[in-house]
């Protein structure tokens, strides 16, 4: 019992600190800077045009968070990163236009991640769907069969969350600092002491999505442990 305690405690920690962690860190360096040269959304503009990155737009979200849209091409920034001046909005702009410079040479990750998102927001459902009324469906129809092509289609399903999330981490990984971090480094955009600081707010980005990752195992694994009862 107290193994098992101590091991929903770490993976509680595991899951949670590294979002509460990026929130303190993006909070941290939130605050204004008049020395940048202009706000988030100022400074993707600017890189959209440095870059030649013809066809791709900067866009000013009303809710929602930061994110790339292959779609339309478009990056979508939150109110506090397209209007503020600061070391978070800079870095996280950045970032975004670290999306749309892996769409435009080609990243076959992000191709990947994109493809299998559309997915994601109903597979697990789904599958949860499949694997709870599985046992019923084989008192009722009483063909093995069946049963077992239902309880294979439920778990193929339940692993596109966890490979997606798994895509997810070199799709982000590339975007901050082989993309991101030399933009602003070379293109002298943020203070050359701030290089340090730029690169802990990439790294509790990414560790968000390591978050993911493991409640995206951990919720797999449960429903197999569940499975083997």
């Amino acid at each position: 019992m107290l193994i098992g305690v101590a091991g929903f405690i770490l993976l509680l920690v595991l899951i949670l600190g590294p979002q509460l962690w990026t929130k303190y860190v993006f909070k941290r360096y939130d605050t204004l800077l008049d020395e940048l040269p202009g706000t988030g959304g100022e400074l993707a503009r600017h890189l959209i045009t440095r870059l030649k990155l013809t066809g791709y737009n900067v866009e000013a979200l009303e809710r929602g968070g930061d994110h790339y849209n292959p779609e339309n091409k478009t990056v979508c920034l939150s109110p506090g990163v397209y209007e503020r001046k600061s070391l978070t909005s800079a870095v996280i702009a950045a970032h975004e236009i670290g999306h749309a410079l892996q769409h435009h040479t080609g990243f076959r990750p992000l191709y990947l991640r994109w493809k299998l998102a559309k997915y994601i927001a109903f597979t697990e459902k789904t599958a949860s769907l499949i694997l709870v009324s599985f046992p019923f469906v084989m008192l009722l129809v009483r063909s093995p069969l069946i049963g077992v092509l239902m309880l294979a289609s439920g778990i193929l399903i339940l692993v596109l969350p966890v490979i997606f999330h798994l895509v997810t981490l070199p799709v982000e990984w590339d975007a901050s600092f082989n993309r991101a971090l030399p933009l602003l480094i070379e293109g002298r955009y943020l203070p050359q002491s701030a290089e340090p600081v730029v690169r802990r707010i990439l790294t509790a980005a990414a560790l968000t999505y390591v978050s993911a990752s493991l409640s995206s195992l951990l919720n797999f694994y449960r429903w197999i442990a569940f499975l083997r009862r």
